[in-house]
């Protein structure tokens, strides 16, 4: 199969995926193209386009994770190229993606018990349910192994819930929400899976964010929510587990992070080609050339990462510390990319017509979520190590 690769994509990594991936980037890259026009036009009206998730899922961009839902055997390089495709659109969708098929299919495919993977997985893949991740909390992010304060206990064969989750993507329409909760008994975190019409289950949207303004983030409230004991996941008997899941999807926003600053950059390429200063395109001036050129340079070093950290996932040989080195890496080269990328656009780079604003505001989000920087400098400086530098 002969693919049109990105021009962003220097080196053609793209062409050593299978035919058969190509083909599924090919399909996705179509669809993501039919929907872009929407994108700002949400992104202004702080809301996410749930017309578009039927289409996604028929492109199965939001199943090939999994043998009940995927459509062939395929690579982790191929789904970061999904990955990749969805933030090159809209860091929104990309992310509304990584929760529905890593974070909450992940929670289920990784935790769950065959007959949970076989109810929910298949669903969650089509669209017909909407999954959210519950895990942060308003005074618990980085330390969520110690700091976790919504607790759960069991009575009979039930489990009761309270506490409190922040930042909760999706959650203010999903039907569905993975609830990570300290056991009262044993003080090990589990996990559950809680329906958003469960009685003392609220949701509250939060405002006035700056960044993946379509994200629908929610505070959750937990007030004596009971869940059946066939709702807990099965394999989900500690923070340990919590953190599979976590491990899969980290690299996964790295290649979403790609994503964000190739879809900058293209932005600043065209831009540059057009606009006119001191009588040429100022994509002919030196110094709008050394930014594209440095731009460039970050997207493909960021390929190259990305891509030796999925083979090791498929090899079973990808730890903590090589997942947090290139959430780390890549976000920092990102940052840099939206940046120069909204320069190169002058005056025109700070307002959302010209899609570099657009980029250079949903960057900082993607720098924190998923591990901050700092976090995942420390993974990592304990592997050099050998010691932990955490408070």
């Amino acid at each position: 199969m002969s693919i049109e690769l990105l021009p962003s994509d220097f080196y053609g990594f793209e062409a050593d995926l299978t035919e058969k991936e190509q083909g599924a980037v090919e399909r996705l890259r179509a669809a993501l193209a039919e929907m872009q026009p929407a994108v700002a036009e949400h992104w202004h009206r702080d809301e996410f386009p749930i017309d578009i998730v039927t289409p996604l899922a028929q492109t199965g961009a939001l199943g090939f994770n999994w043998e009940e839902t995927r459509e062939f055997e395929n690579s982790a390089v191929f789904r970061g190229w999904l990955a990749l495709e969805m933030g090159r659109a809209d860091a929104s969708i990309g992310t509304f993606a990584g929760v529905q098929n890593g974070l909450a299919q992940g929670s289920i495919g990784v935790c769950g018990s065959p007959e949970q993977r076989a109810e929910w997985l298949p669903k969650l893949a089509s669209g017909e349910v909407i999954g959210a991740f519950g895990l942060t909390e308003p005074d618990s992010g980085s330390d969520a192994s110690l700091g976790l304060s919504t607790s759960c206990r069991r009575e009979g064969d039930e489990w009761v819930l309270n506490g409190a989750k922040r930042w909760i993507g999706n959650a203010t329409w999903s039907d569905i929400v993975i609830i990570w909760a300290r056991d009262e008994a044993d003080d090990q975190v589990k996990g559950f899976i809680v329906k958003n019409d469960t009685p003392g289950f609220t949701t509250t949207k939060i405002e006035n964010k700056i960044a993946l303004r379509m994200v629908q983030n929610a505070d959750i409230t937990l007030t004596d929510v009971r869940v059946p004991d066939s709702m807990r996941l099965q394999g989900a008997n500690s923070f340990k587990d919590t953190a599979r899941v976590l491990k899969l999807t980290r690299a996964e926003v790295a290649w979403l992070s790609i994503g964000v600053m190739t879809g900058a950059y293209e932005a600043a390429v065209n831009y540059a080609k057009e606009r006119k200063q001191f009588g040429k395109p100022i994509g002919q001036h030196q110094l709008v050339q050394e930014m594209l050129a440095k731009s460039l340079a970050n997207i493909t070093a960021s390929i190259a990462m990305c891509t030796q950290v999925s083979r090791m996932l498929d090899e079973d040989r990808q730890g903590d510390a090589h997942s947090a080195m290139a959430k780390m890496f890549v976000t920092a080269r990102m940052r840099e990319v939206v940046a120069w990328s909204r320069e190169i656009c002058g005056g025109n780079g700070i307002v959302t017509d010209y899609q570099a604003a657009r980029y250079f505001a949903d960057a900082e989000a993607l720098y924190s979520y998923e591990g901050t920087f700092q976090m995942n400098a420390l993974i990592v400086g304990r592997a050099i190590i050998g010691k932990s530098a955490f408070a």
